[in-house]
């Protein structure tokens, strides 16, 4: 996570905890530009947590096929 929001196509701003708190903020630089760069794809951000957090959290295990792990 230290670096992954170097690498190209790696889109590490959407890591965010269970609860959708930014918890990996920190590892950008500058205060706000996780929270910028979810914003920008229309999430809505308040007090370093994703709001409406159940509409956009992707459970993997709803999504892929469980033989493939």
């Amino acid at each position: 996570m230290n670096n992954s929001f170097n690498e190209q196509g790696v889109p590490a701003h959407r890591v965010v905890n269970r609860l959708g708190m930014l918890s990996g903020k920190h590892h950008f630089p500058g205060s706000t530009l996780m929270q910028d760069l979810l914003e920008n794809e229309g999430l809505e951000v308040l007090n370093d947590r994703v709001q409406d957090f159940d509409q956009y959290f992707w459970n993997p295990a709803d999504h892929l096929d469980p033989k493939d792990f």
